[in-house]
């Protein structure tokens, strides 16, 4: 029994060998086509395909108009990538507490971290779960903060009735390999504001307007570039293989809210178990399976001897050396820290697997 898989759909090698036998690999008409299908599948708006989440991140916080010695506001309880794409702009990142039955940014402790110098909040959907976007923006709005939603975890979420991809002024996805949607590596950067939208398509390729840069009688494209750009541009074969795999994206969310309601009915009067509390008004990706345990160790090894995978996944980020004098005391962040587990959710488990899963769970540990 795996903890993730990657799904590679059956559809993705006549797409991936059509590019390699074309030769014509970099960025091209079929990354065009992979944003436009992210726009009619997923109801996400406006994406910028690119190499990484990470990426994305940076890219949206250029956008932003982070600038060094800015803050940016984040949660601790997620992938490292988060921060370091701060650092990048040599930005300072400022570490807000979570809700202890979400994983997700409290927005009551994101507005006591504003100071004048908060240029950008990044929530984190943990595990695929959206966060408050309706609180976090409002805060935001009134301290014209910008909202870069990292939705690595979260493609094809929804927040009352809006996909995660339409909402916030940037959202920030990852196709890495063991997302529910893979390119292989790859990102995608979605803007709201036009004028964004039309920067971040130059800034991904060195800064060049590649749609209106035009071979000259030399050779050479002609261009005059005016800002720094960076080289996140998604690749032919990578957005092949995406496309390949987002016919198969609904079946893959639907697997996955089905064996989550299984986890819910069958878990919820387990002792020693505390699962997060989901409201009504949101649909998770479920990237993960998240709850808190007691004598997390202990159930860890004994789910390991019946050969089930379980892991945290992520621990906080904030006690890494590279930042510094960044960590601070957050309660639930403490509490989510030790206590917090994921369990398998991927929709290559049967029914088998599930029910070993849940009886193991249920004899105690």
């Amino acid at each position: 029994m795996d903890f993730f898989v990657t799904h590679i759909s059956s559809k993705a090698k006549e797409k991936v060998f059509d590019v390699l036998t074309s030769t014509f690999l970099s960025e091209g008409k079929l990354v065009e086509e992979f944003e436009q299908e992210l726009c009619k599948k997923m109801g996400i708006i406006q994406p910028v395909a690119l190499n990484s989440g990470t990426s994305a991140l940076h890219l949206a916080l250029i956008l932003a108009g982070v600038e060094p010695d800015d803050e940016v506001i984040i949660p601790s309880q997620t992938f490292i990538a988060t921060g370091l794409a701060v650092l990048m702009c040599r930005a300072k990142p400022v570490f807000a507490d979570i809700q202890l039955e979400t994983g997700n940014m409290s927005p009551e402790s994101f507005q006591k971290k504003i100071t004048e110098k908060t240029k950008a909040v990044i929530p984190v959907h943990w595990g695929g779960y959206p966060c408050d976007l309706e609180e976090i923006t409002e805060i935001a709005k009134k301290h014209n903060i910008k909202v870069i939603e990292d939705a690595a975890h979260a493609f094809g979420a929804m927040y009352k009735n809006k996909s995660i991809g339409s909402i916030s002024d940037f959202t920030c996805f990852s196709f890495q390999a063991i997302k529910n949607l893979t390119t292989g590596d790859g990102g995608a950067l979605c803007c709201i504001d036009q004028e964004s939208y039309e920067l971040a398509k130059i800034k991904r390729w060195f800064g060049i307007d590649r749609k209106n840069s035009k071979p000259s009688l030399l050779g050479e494209r002609e261009y005059d570039v005016t800002e720094l750009g960076y080289k996140y541009h998604l690749n032919n074969y990578a957005a092949a293989l995406g496309l390949a795999n987002l016919e198969d994206i609904e079946k893959i969310l639907q697997r996955r809210r089905e064996i989550a309601n299984i986890y819910y009915t069958e878990l919820k009067q387990v002792p020693g178990i505390k699962l997060l509390n989901y409201q009504s008004d949101r649909i998770s990706s479920y990237w993960l399976f998240t709850f808190l345990v007691e004598n997390r160790e202990k159930f860890i090894i004994k789910l390991k001897e019946n050969g089930i995978p379980s892991s945290v996944v992520h621990l906080r980020i904030d006690k890494n050396t590279i930042f510094k004098n960044s960590y601070c005391e957050l309660q639930n962040q403490n509490l989510f820290n030790e206590l917090q587990i994921s369990i398998p959710i991927h929709q290559q488990l049967t029914e088998n697997d599930i029910e070993i899963i849940v009886k193991t769970i249920k004899s105690g540990w």
